[in-house]
């Protein structure tokens, strides 16, 4: 099925997003991992691996409508030095990836791509998951205390 070409642009996009945080979130989770932080560790590694299903799910959509999914694209990925910053980039990444949701699900409605609007609805749940986790995760180190945090996640 040939697909729209503002619609295979959009979804390439959103895979440059998804591939981009693969690999932030599993430089992110093997820090943890070196630091003894097992439990955060196994949280991001986790997230990693939703992003890849993600990043699947497009990959799949692209080639049932005709295009050719690029794999080679990243955009710039943040890694955090400190779990603070880790949360914090991991943060701003779902954040983008939620909008950028929300614009091709527009982008979908508005040339009645239904079946793809429905896989970015799916996806865009998913994100905002990960952003209720990362925001909790904000909210236990800013109540606790960073130190009695990582205690915890070790």
């Amino acid at each position: 099925m040939t697909g729209n070409a503002k619609v295979l642009k959009v979804l390439n996009a959103q895979l440059a997003d998804e591939l981009t945080a693969i690999n932030q979130y599993m430089v992110h989770s093997e820090m943890c991992d070196n630091w003894g932080y097992d439990e955060l560790h196994k949280a991001i590694e986790k997230r990693a691996v939703e992003e890849m299903h993600h990043a699947e799910s497009l990959i799949a959509r692209i080639l049932f409508l005709d295009g050719s999914p690029t794999v080679s694209k990243l955009n710039t990925i943040s890694i955090g030095k400190t779990v603070k910053d880790m949360v914090a980039n991991d943060h701003a990444s779902e954040t983008g990836a939620i909008k950028a949701y929300n614009e091709a699900i527009r982008i979908a409605v508005e040339v009645a791509d239904n079946g793809t609007r429905e896989l970015l609805e799916k996806i865009l749940k998913d994100e905002e998951a990960h952003l209720d986790w990362l925001e909790a995760q904000r909210d236990q180190i800013e109540q606790m205390g960073l130190e009695n945090y990582l205690a915890n996640q070790a």
